[in-house]
């Protein structure tokens, strides 16, 4: 009998948005339990070696960990296998880099470079809101934070931004209809759109009805929409193509007339 927690994961296993090849082992780097699901994760490794190629092999990247380098939402971590997720600051204060972990159009991990500004808050999505000991109101965000006090307006489903340093919340961004949102899940993750309306069902999933800004109207899951600003002004700088997905021969004309 197997006791305990896997502790190996299976290269065809991994989520698609790590984009690793099918021939490069059996395993990967399973990353270890953190802030952010196993399926929505990112292991330090794989963006220091697939993406960013700092290193060439994980005992490389290891090197670079311990060498207490990498901070992650402004905390240094050491584990090689620490998941970072969606709306995650990565910093390497020895080259002055800032990243920020987001999804391209195509539902990807990418490495998206941010100033020292932008680097000082995040994004998180609020998954609930309750009320603990001593009538003391929190929220629980989308990034594993326990939040107390927060503003009361606040609701589930929203998003608030939240200075990295202190852990206090900036600002609040409602979810409602007109406001811009990322889609984190699903055949659309990596959109970017503006909210339409939202569609209840009850004992099913909530459909949320999204507009990008080329006028295609898509839908998704209420659990997959995360709202990154108000009106059309996000918070946060988009990657390379503002999360408009092109139709194939779109993609295609764009690539000849790079040429």
């Amino acid at each position: 009998m197997p006791r305990g927690p896997k502790k190996h994961l299976k290269r065809l296993a991994a989520p698609s948005s790590w984009m690793l090849d099918k021939l490069g082992g059996v395993f990967t780097i399973k990353p270890s339990s953190g802030p952010h699901k196993q399926g929505e994760s990112l292991p330090i490794a794989l963006f220091l070696r697939n993406r960013l190629k700092y290193a060439l092999s994980m005992k490389e990247v290891e090197t670079i960990c311990k060498q207490r380098l990498i901070k992650i939402d402004g905390k240094l971590r050491t584990d090689p296998r620490f998941p970072t997720g969606f709306m995650d600051v990565v910093q390497i204060e020895k080259t002055g880099e800032n990243f920020r972990i987001i999804y391209d159009v195509k539902g990807r991990f990418i490495v998206h470079r941010i100033t020292a500004a932008e680097a000082k808050y995040k994004l998180c999505r609020v998954r609930e809101v309750k009320t603990g000991p001593k009538n003391v109101p929190f929220l629980y965000t989308s990034d594993g934070r326990t939040i107390r006090f927060p503003d009361p307006a606040v609701r589930v489903h929203d998003s608030v931004q939240v200075d990295i340093a202190t852990g206090k919340i900036q600002d609040t961004i409602r979810f409602e209809t007109g406001n811009l949102c990322m889609i984190t899940g699903g055949a659309n993750s990596g959109r970017v759109g503006t909210i339409m309306s939202r569609e209840r069902h009850q004992g099913s999933f909530d459909i949320v009805h999204v507009k990008d800004s080329n006028g295609h109207v898509f839908a998704t899951r209420l659990g997959y929409v995360f709202v990154i600003g108000k009106g059309n002004k996000p918070y946060i700088s988009l990657p390379k193509g503002k999360g408009i997905k092109l139709t194939i021969a779109e993609e295609r004309d764009k690539r000849l007339t790079g040429k």
